[in-house]
């Protein structure tokens, strides 16, 4: 979940709603890469997840950090709840997942190199408190009850609302992670073509990265267990946009869409106020029942496009949205993946002729598919398994035409980084396949043994 927004004058006028968007437009030379990630904290002697006090706690968790590793606190209501240091940011998802959002980087070698860094730092905190992480696209074993409840405002307003959309909505809160990387746009057609072709291909990186086929103890069903709750989550913000294939898709487009979506919540002097259900709309003309004749600011605007959850979200950048967490090895896949298919003329141009075709049913078809049954899904007659080949044989060419060197040069492009992508695809075997042949054989039906194995 993101932190508050800071900064902005008031909105006087509805193009500035578009405008904030356009801002992100940046040159070539300027585009960057910013890469998160969500980890599930566990008790090692217990395997519960982390409560927010404690000698064993999230609280302890960053405290360490801010201790030892020179990150700067972020407060709110006078509690400990995010940190800050170089661009970057750990903050807290609802059931105390731990997010690193990182800096914006220019190469993956250097976000790669954060997100081991970060997790060297983690690891070495955790383990003097008795704790661990886990990277999984859902919580493997616990319930509701069982999760702890990090004090957040906007948590305590969203919970009880999510009920009232939706059948899945505090799943996605508690008790699910993923991995997503948020890139740039140079203009607003460049913003288009890449917006089409990440939610065309957003399907492809879930099954990719399919990694939760097991919730409260057995298997569920699915691969991405993930990707299914964001499905019963709120229609009104989630999904596939069909309007973005549209002709005159563009910023405004995308405003009379956010303006659409219900509101969650205004932030003022430190505290959430209530806007469930109301309308953005109502507060450009200060009509907002929460708070009667004010009007909003551009930081509210950028609060409020922080409530949209799409399989890929625009804000001044795109952040791709439809993996599950995974183990070390594969976070720096994920960047790779969309970096190579996005960041280079001839492999956005071949990843958009790959999807240009595909209805807007057959989409929203393989999103499902793609969670159920990853690989083995199909879309306008093939199999995604050699759809995925394509698309990662796309992504090779894009990132050895940037051939951005890593290792003070010893290595020619970013191309390796794409290794355990590659390894998925020849075996046709997702990641929650895997786990779910050692839940079956090995483990013996019982998931303790996954704490063990693919703990951080």
């Amino acid at each position: 979940m993101s932190i508050p927004q800071q900064g902005g004058g008031p909105i006087e006028r509805h193009e500035q709603l578009a405008q904030y968007l356009a801002d992100g437009c940046k040159p070539k030379e300027a585009w960057r890469i910013g890469t998160e990630h969500e980890k599930f904290g566990y008790d090692t002697r217990t395997l519960t997840p982390l409560p927010y006090e404690g000698a064993c706690s999230i609280r302890a968790m960053l405290e360490g950090l801010r201790d030892r590793f020179g990150w700067q606190e972020v407060r709110e209501g006078g509690k400990l709840l995010g940190l800050v240091r170089d661009g970057a940011n750990v903050s807290l998802e609802p059931g105390g997942q731990l997010e690193l959002s990182g800096a914006p980087l220019e190469t993956i070698h250097q976000t790669c190199d954060e997100v081991n860094q970060h997790l060297a730092e983690v690891k070495e905190i955790a383990e003097g408190i008795g704790a661990a992480f886990i990277g999984l696209g859902a919580a493997p074993v616990w319930t509701h009850e069982e999760m702890p409840v990090m004090p957040k405002g906007r948590y305590a307003l969203m919970t009880p609302y999510m009920g009232t959309v939706g059948t899945h909505g505090t799943q996605m809160m508690y008790r699910t992670c993923t991995v997503q990387v948020n890139l740039d746009f140079g203009s607003e057609a460049d913003m288009i073509q890449k917006f089409r072709v990440a939610l065309a291909l957003q399907p492809v990186a879930t099954a990719l990265f399919a990694n939760s086929p097991f919730f409260e103890g057995k298997p569920n069903g699915h691969l991405s267990w993930r990707s299914r709750i964001w499905r019963g989550l709120d229609n009104s913000r989630t999904g596939m946009l069909p309007f973005a294939f549209e002709d005159g898709f563009g910023f405004e487009r995308y405003v009379e869409y956010a303006l659409d979506v219900p509101m969650y919540f205004v932030y003022r002097d430190g505290k959430y106020i209530n806007a469930l259900g109301q309308s953005f709309r109502d507060f450009l003309k200060g009509e907002l029942p929460a708070l009667p004749g004010e009007k909003p600011t551009l930081s509210d605007w950028a609060d409020h496009l922080t409530t949209l959850f799409p399989e890929a979200r625009l804000k001044k950048f795109i952040e791709m949205r439809g993996a599950d967490g995974g183990p070390w090895r594969r976070l720096c896949a994920l960047p790779a993946l969309w970096v190579g298919l996005t960041y280079d003329q001839t492999a956005l141009d071949a990843a958009w002729d790959l999807a240009k075709g595909w209805s807007a049913e057959e989409r929203e078809q393989l999103r499902v598919d793609a969670s159920e049954k990853g690989l083995h899904a199909e879309i306008a007659g093939r199999a995604l398994r050699d759809v995925a080949r394509e698309v990662l044989d796309i992504a090779n060419g894009g990132l050895k035409a940037r051939a951005r060197p890593g290792a003070g040069g010893l290595i020619p492009d970013e191309t390796h980084f794409l290794n355990s992508l590659q390894d998925i695809v020849a075996s046709g075997k997702t990641p929650a396949e895997e786990l779910l042949d050692l839940y079956h054989g090995a483990w013996g039906g019982d998931l303790t043994p996954l704490f063990r194995d693919y703990s951080y």
